[in-house]
C-alpha cells in the first residue's frame, strides 16, 4: 500500500472488489461460473465471493442489499459498470457468447471483428448488466476503442 507525503500522511485506498447485485443468485452463479469465476454454492446468506487474481467478485442478492438500506430502492440495471472477460481466441469469443446468451438476458452485440483489432461481443448477465467478451485478433494492431 502506498502513502501520501506530508504531515497527515495516510494510506491510499485500493479498490479490491467488484459487487454485482443479483435478483436470482443461483442463476447469476451459473452465469459467472461460465466466465471462469470459481464461485461457491449459494449458502443462504445472499452473498458469495471469489478471487479474480487480487480483486474479488462479489455477488449479492437484492434482499441482502435491501437489508443495508431498507428505505432506499435497490439499483436496477442497466448500470454504468461493465465487466470484461478476455478470451483465448476469436473462436472462444464466439463460443462463450453463444453459451452465455441463454443463461443471461441475451446479446447486446453479437461477435464481430472490431476495427481496433479485437474480436468483440457484449452479453447481458441475468440482471441486465453488460459483460464484454474480447480477444486480440492475431496479427492485428490493437488500437484504442473510440470514446463513447
Amino acid at each position: 500500500m502506498t502513502t501520501t507525503q506530508g504531515p497527515r500522511a495516510r494510506p491510499h485506498p485500493r479498490i479490491d472488489a467488484l459487487s454485482v447485485i443479483c435478483s436470482d443468485l443461483g442463476r447469476s452463479v451459473a452465469f459467472y461460473r461460465a466466465l471462469g469465476c470459481d464461485l461457491p454454492e449459494p449458502d443462504g446468506t445472499g452473498h458469495l465471493a471469489c478471487d479474480l487474481g487480487g480483486v474479488s467478485l462479489m455477488l449479492d442478492s437484492e434482499e441482502v442489499l435491501a437489508s443495508f438500506a431498507p428505505d432506499e430502492p435497490v439499483p436496477q440495471a442497466p448500470n454504468r459498470v461493465t465487466l470484461a472477460a478476455r478470451c483465448a481466441t476469436p473462436e472462444a469469443v464466439d463460443a462463450l457468447h453463444d453459451e452465455l446468451v441463454p443463461m443471461g438476458r441475451g446479446s447486446l452485440m453479437a461477435p464481430f471483428d472490431a476495427f481496433w483489432g479485437q474480436r468483440y461481443a457484449v452479453v447481458l448477465d441475468p440482471d441486465g448488466s453488460s459483460v464484454d467478451l474480447y480477444c486480440d485478433q492475431p496479427g492485428a494492431p490493437v488500437l484504442q476503442a473510440p470514446p463513447t
